[in-house]
């Protein structure tokens, strides 16, 4: 029925359309990026999907309309650095008028909004070029403000050069202190950005429909995405989990590649050289000469970064908490094959000793909930899965490992299939309720474990954090309902809505698709489409139209699940999370499913919680913790930084002899001998103080539960 009444709209939309959106004279001689006719369509037909088929059910109106516009500005210059005061207050006459826009096709302000940021980009390489070549003193106590959103826009063109003038003194300050020459950190900014230039030059009409349409999307709710072809293949090889690559997912952040997640299983998992929030400011392929990528776009970062198993990719790598005039640490990784299917639960036991007592405590870490269906539906009996594999592990931590409890480790799962985390809770509650499922029309349907019995029936534990969302939710969740387990760790995220994708392609039968690409031809006669040309591919869209709810009738969409024991967050909470998204569909409940709670954990909570406490207040390690927490809120809230060399000097040796002797300071009330600086620690040498104290919460549970 979706596709019929789809595909009638589409139809109709192609058969409407007979031009593209007009042109913008060009700016100052730049040429203008311009929408094609398919882009505009693609358009129309995203509005009539949200507003019929999104759970929020939301009109595309004139408040929407504002919001895209402050959003997609935003998404082009978040740190005020591109364009004018003067510019700013141009695009004002387009702020109620989008909803309009969209909805006949119209790219055309969107586009010429793109055109003056590239403008005024291309002005400030051109200007920054020039300015690589002077002189510059570095003993001045100046400063260059980095980030500029709560500040106000340039007021004229003199304002913007002074700024960008900034910038390339405090990249020449990075450069020198790294320790290299005057004449080579000159031409290493020039060639920087040179490749700026050259990387503006490749953007092309889908670059800016991609950003214009997630402006858009991202109005509506967080997870509802449209994606041009080429971003819908690379989200369907993500979805698929396999791909070849250091296995690490990137951002862009003020023009730096950053690690947003290290995937479990991976060359820079297994290397333990990589952690989220690291920066790659350089990459080299195996033996080569490296090649600056500062700048770079985020998808040509990533051609460098990604490339046939086998081969070798060499690093340059800002660690997470340094300034980037730290000195790169170089790193050399072996690209392989990742299959995120293939990526096992792992096992992993440890004793705690807890008064004069040993605990034997399984700890099984789970990166993801997967499922290998293709293999499944070809009736292969030994096909992958979440649920098959913890059963296995389960098994050998009951009958060859022995141990006293098992704790589940969902820290930084992201979620993945709904039915492993239904079937995986089973492994746990002898059937009932899992999860609830309410769709935009308000029906309710109740996912349920139906097999009987269950893998393990001892005390139970399970470790999350706030990158624990979707899938990974709902297990906690119902955990913690049942009364299964005790949830350790930080508030998840928030994620509690389910998308179905829709491929645009999949709405339009061969006649449509013959005139549409007759129109992006230009070529449409009375007789409709002509010969040539290759089918249009028009996308996909990523739509909300359902959410989840916890069997006793919450939902985990914007709360979460809130742990039974809660730590300190190393993650910024109020940046991190669902409740940090202003369109995210806000929190409810429904009625409960009718369930048996397993056992009633209320009464020993109190108590783990009391216990809890008390060795955090002798902790030295949650005491650095703690610090480390403040630190991090201090440098986040920095919006600038010195251009005086001694002093930033001083600041990154500071701060490199500060996390030294912090890192020392644990290691002698571990009994481990003291490293020096450049020293690497091992994995075993390691100090994991969530799973450290969930641990010793566990052993606590099994003596409350004898006693």
């Amino acid at each position: 029925m979706l596709k019929r009444i789809l595909l009638v709209t589409f139809t109709a939309a192609v058969l409407a359309c007979t031009a593209a959106p007009k042109p913008q004279p060009v700016v100052d001689g730049i040429p203008n990026i311009m929408p094609d006719v398919q882009q505009g369509l693609v358009c129309k037909e995203v509005v009539a999907l949200i507003e019929n088929y999104n759970y929020k059910r939301i009109k595309i109106n004139d408040s929407i309309s504002s919001v895209i516009l402050d959003k997609y500005i935003k998404s082009l210059d978040p740190s005020r650095s591109y364009f004018l005061n003067s510019d700013i207050t141009s695009f004002e006459k387009y702020r109620t008028t989008l909803d309009d826009d969209f909805r006949n096709g119209d790219l055309s302000a969107v586009f010429y909004i793109f055109n003056v940021y590239l403008k005024r980009y291309n002005q400030g390489i051109d200007y920054s070029l020039v300015q690589v070549k002077g002189k510059y003193d570095f003993n001045q106590n100046d400063s260059y403000v980095y980030d500029r959103e709560k500040m106000p826009w340039a007021a004229s063109q003199a304002a913007l050069n002074d700024l960008w003038k900034k910038r390339v003194k405090y990249e020449l300050v990075n450069l020198q202190i790294a320790g290299t020459s005057a004449a080579k950190n000159v031409e290493t900014l020039t060639k920087r950005y040179n490749n700026l230039k050259s990387q503006l030059a490749k953007l092309n009409n889908q670059d800016v429909f991609q950003s214009v349409m997630d402006a858009f999307t991202e109005s509506i709710d967080p997870h509802t995405n449209y994606f041009v072809p080429a971003k819908a293949q690379e989200f369907n090889e993500e979805m698929s989990r396999s791909f070849e690559g250091i296995g690490a997912r990137l951002q862009l952040e003020n023009e730096v590649i950053k690690i947003a997640e290290v995937i479990p299983g991976g060359p820079a998992f297994k290397s333990k050289l990589l952690s989220a929030g690291d920066r790659i400011v350089a990459v080299a392929q195996g033996n080569g000469d490296f090649e600056d990528i500062v700048g770079w776009r985020l998808e040509n970062s990533v051609s460098k970064i990604k490339g046939p198993k086998g081969t070798t990719v060499r690093l340059k790598i800002i660690p997470s908490g340094q300034e980037l005039s730290a000195k790169p640490v170089i790193i050399a990784l072996v690209r392989e094959k990742i299959i995120m299917e293939d990526q096992s639960a792992k096992k992993e036991v440890k004793t705690i000793q807890s008064n004069g007592k040993p605990y034997k405590i399984g700890i099984i870490s789970v990166p993801a909930f997967y499922a290998d269906f293709k293999a499944a539906n070809a009736g292969d009996p030994n096909y992958k899965s979440t649920t098959r594999d913890v059963r296995l592990l389960i098994d050998t931590l009951k009958s060859v490992d022995k141990v006293d409890a098992i704790v589940m480790d969902l820290r930084s799962n992201g979620g993945g299939s709904l039915m492993e985390a239904i079937d995986l809770t089973g492994l746990f509650i002898d059937k009932g309720p899992v999860v609830q499922v309410r769709d935009m029309q308000g029906k309710v349907d109740v996912s349920e474990d139906t097999n009987a019995g269950v893998a393990w029936d001892g005390p139970f534990g399970v470790m999350v954090d706030r990158l624990s969302a979707s899938a990974s939710e709902i297990f906690a969740g119902a955990i913690q309902d049942y009364g299964r387990g005790i949830i350790l760790g930080t508030q998840t995220y928030g994620k509690g809505t389910v998308q179905s994708s829709i491929d645009l392609n999949r709405l339009v039968n061969p006649t449509v698709l013959e005139r549409l690409a007759a129109l992006v031809r230009g070529k449409v006669g009375a007789a409709g489409a002509g010969k040539e040309g290759t089918t249009p591919q028009l996308g996909q869209i990523n739509l909300t139209m359902a959410k989840f709810y916890r069997i006793n009738g919450s939902s985990t969409q914007h709360k979460g699940v809130i742990p039974d024991i809660t730590f300190p967050s190393v993650y910024p909470m109020d940046k991190i999370g669902e409740d940090t998204e202003v369109s995210a569909l806000p929190w409810d409940t429904i009625a409960a499913s009718d369930f048996v709670k397993v056992s009633n954990l209320d009464p020993v909570k109190a108590n783990l919680l009391k216990l809890h406490n008390e060795r955090m207040a002798n902790s030295l390690a949650y005491k650095i913790l703690q610090q480390d927490i403040i630190e991090l809120k201090e440098k986040d809230s920095e919006t600038s930084v010195s251009l005086n060399e001694a002093k930033l000097k001083a600041e990154r040796d500071a701060a490199e002899a500060k996390n030294l002797a912090k890192t020392n300071e644990l290691r002698k009330v571990r009994g481990l001998a003291p490293v020096k600086k450049g020293d690497k620690i091992t994995k075993e040498e390691g100090y994991d103080f969530v799973e450290d104290e969930s641990l010793k919460v566990m052993a606590d549970l099994m003596q409350m539960s004898k006693k």
